[in-house]
């Protein structure tokens, strides 16, 4: 929690707001690639990629 704290200072120090998109978009598709290994979903997601 410390790392996300910080973090949050960070952003709100300097201004760099436009960050947060591009970090939850990174996060859900590092949750999709997880959660779909060894599942049902994983060729369709590798056929998208």
């Amino acid at each position: 929690m410390n790392f996300l704290s910080e973090f949050w200072e960070f952003l709100r120090a300097r201004k760099k707001f436009w960050l947060f998109p591009i970090i939850i978009v990174l996060f859900l598709f590092g949750g999709l690639f997880v959660f779909s290994q060894g599942s049902v979903v994983a060729p369709f997601i590798y056929a998208i990629f």
